[in-house]
């Protein structure tokens, strides 16, 4: 948050300086468009740092629908604070808004479905945490939080160990008790990877036809994920070949900002 306004205020706001420092007003958020609203703790962060006097309220919460044309909240306090913050704000709210809004978007695409809808690690640098509070708004879950929460072998990691199930097996054994989870690119990979015992697979790229192959091979003995070129053109087609969790870096990384605008309403 301090960076976020560093970068933007610096010394001063040279503008908002133009006003006496005295000068009060209301204002309010409005939604342009269709949006699940995301990110009001952020919002409410920026005016307290920048002036504690700023009051908030809060039309509709975190994960609220919203139509085009609804106030989102109102805001009193000295016109000075209420521009400098403006932007800061409205950036995090933009951001989040749209993060959560996406994944609401392809969570009702897997409605009925077994499937549960994941984000990944593709998030933008600072804003990880953030980002996977909004796919939660938006209704999906969160996969590891990064490298230090459970274990994933990937392609680079099964070259370097020799193999699925060398890198499998040593995993299986550290003294750190975390998932662990492996990659696949093929359905021999993916028997070898049951074979060593690993408790997640990640089947990436994998056509539809070989999902469906790659959950019948595996019948139950670990939990699949399917990964890689999934969108909200195929997300349901993916889902109905019964993978397990299905993760997408779009959610986080493929970001388009909700379009908030903020307007003094009184002085």
């Amino acid at each position: 948050m301090r960076r976020a306004l560093s970068e933007d205020i610096g010394t001063g706001d040279l503008s908002a300086e133009l006003l006496a420092p005295d000068q009060a007003s209301n204002a309010e958020v409005l939604c342009r468009e269709d949006a699940v609203l995301c990110g009001t703790a952020w919002f409410n962060e920026v005016f307290h740092q920048i002036d504690s006097t700023v009051k908030v309220t809060w039309l509709h919460q975190d994960g609220a629908h919203l139509a085009p044309g609804a106030k989102v909240c109102a805001l009193a306090g000295r016109t000075r604070a209420l521009l400098t913050g403006e932007r800061s704000a409205l950036n995090f709210l933009q951001l989040l808004s749209g993060t959560a809004t996406a994944t609401r978007t392809c969570a009702q695409l897997l409605a009925g479905t077994r499937a549960v809808l994941l984000d990944t690690r593709k998030t933008i640098p600072g804003l990880r945490s953030a980002q996977k509070y909004a796919v939660v708004c938006g209704g999906g879950s969160n996969h590891r939080l990064g490298l230090y929460d459970a274990i994933l072998i990937k392609e680079n990691h099964i070259h370097a160990a020799g193999g699925v199930a060398p890198a499998v097996r040593k995993a299986l054994a550290s003294v750190r008790p975390v998932q662990v989870e492996v990659e696949v690119e093929t359905l021999a990979q993916l028997e070898e990877a049951i074979g060593a015992g690993a408790q997640r697979v990640l089947l990436d790229n994998f056509p539809l036809v070989r999902l469906k192959q790659a959950v019948d091979l595996a019948h139950g003995r670990v939990k699949l994920e399917a990964s890689g070129g999934i969108g909200p053109h195929n997300l349901r087609a993916v889902a109905e070949t019964g993978v397990d969790y299905i993760s997408m870096g779009s959610l986080t990384k493929d970001v388009r900002a909700i379009d908030f605008s903020m307007r003094l309403i009184s002085g």
